[in-house]
């Protein structure tokens, strides 16, 4: 049974473009108003009830979704890489983008995009904050680096950006006033940018003791490669880990291979690269620690293992044991190490839901 109304939205900054069909009657209405929700709140309930409300996730956010439900209004946010599109279709435009939305929510063919609450936001914002930061600041050593480079200077020791090399930045002077003040324009942005990724660090820490993913967090810290700043962003990235299971959560993540079979051919390519980008990263940053030698926890490890429950415990040191053996076999195999790392990254992440998801699922309980 249909839905009396379904509407898509092509949702832009300033405007938005709205589709709304009726499959019983075949009723199509169309119409271009401003981005503002009680404007697009206004127009969904010129339709009788019961209405249903697509858009494509992007760039605005969640804010309308949000003020649609709130009003009653039934409102997804679809997820945009998993839109069906005609191979031969080469016309995109804000009335043909609004009408296939309308059109693939009537038939159930919309891929939905969790919703996060505003708290849940602001984390994943502070976690990205720190993520872009820590790119900024690592270009902006490389700009210092580059110049004394250019000019035939070189640090005498391997250790840099200590307090003791960064005194050794200050001395170097060049003759050409234009040289000398890039230089020390250079010197002062990586600084700048050091003292703001502490202050970043320090409000992570802060907030990731408080918040209610602070459980989670200590579970995954348990696990070696994955620390605050690991933790925190893999935590809030994915959010609600009782979705998925060990197996289903390296396909959110892209970790696995693409595939293209047909018949009795079967061909695996690289990984998809769908779903989370930044969580993914994060992953396959960690899964690299995983080759070092491993045959008991160091003493961030047992500090950490002191903080979560025993059942925890136990499985993050199986974790651990079980991804350096992999690593191992994949050293004896010479497989490549950058294949072998996102094979590690993609079952660290089950490793990762197999800590985190039964905590949530005993909060789930307790509240129920």
């Amino acid at each position: 049974m249909f839905e009396h109304t379904f509407i898509g939205l092509d949702v832009h900054a300033v405007n938005v473009v709205g589709h709304a069909l009726n499959p019983d009657t075949g009723e199509i209405t169309r119409h271009t108003m401003t981005a503002d929700p009680a404007v697009v709140l206004e127009w969904v309930r010129r339709f009788e009830p019961p209405v249903k409300v697509v858009y494509e996730s992007g760039p605005t956010g969640f804010v309308l979704a949000r003020h649609l439900r709130a009003a009653g209004i039934g409102c997804i946010v679809a997820a945009s890489s998993k839109l069906l599109r005609a191979p031969g279709d080469r016309v995109k435009t804000d009335r043909r983008d609004a009408r296939v939305l309308a059109e693939m929510l009537a038939v159930g063919s919309v891929t939905e995009v969790r919703i996060p609450d505003p708290d849940e936001e602001a984390l994943r914002d502070l976690s990205r904050l720190r993520s872009g930061t820590a790119k900024d600041l690592a270009h902006a050593r490389q700009h210092v680096n580059a110049i004394l480079l250019r000019h035939g200077i070189r640090y005498p020791k391997d250790t840099r950006w200590t307090k003791e090399h960064c005194l050794w930045l200050h001395r170097q002077h060049f003759d050409e006033p234009a040289l000398q003040f890039t230089y020390q324009a250079d010197v002062e942005q990586a600084e700048l940018l050091a003292a703001h990724l502490a202050r970043i660090d320090q409000q992570i820490a802060a907030t990731a003791a408080a918040c209610r993913y602070a459980p989670v967090i200590a579970a995954l810290m348990c696990l070696r490669g994955i620390q605050l700043t690991t933790a925190f962003g893999l935590a809030v990235e994915i959010g609600d880990w009782t979705r998925f299971t060990g197996s289903t959560i390296g396909s959110y993540l892209g970790l696995v291979p693409s595939e293209e079979s047909s018949g009795q051919s079967r061909h695996q390519g690289p990984i998809t690269k769908a779903g989370n980008t930044y969580a993914r990263k994060l992953l396959i940053e960690a899964a690299w620690v995983h080759r070092r030698p491993f045959t008991r926890p160091g003493e961030r490890l047992l500090r950490q293992f002191g903080l979560v429950a025993p059942a925890t415990r136990i499985r993050a040191l199986e974790g651990n044991h079980r991804l350096h053996r992999k690593w191992e076999h994949f050293d004896e195999r010479r497989k490549m190490p950058v294949k072998a790392n996102t094979a590690i990254a993609r079952e660290l992440a089950g490793w990762c839901w197999s800590l985190a998801a039964p905590l949530q699922q005993g909060q789930q309980m307790t509240a129920a």
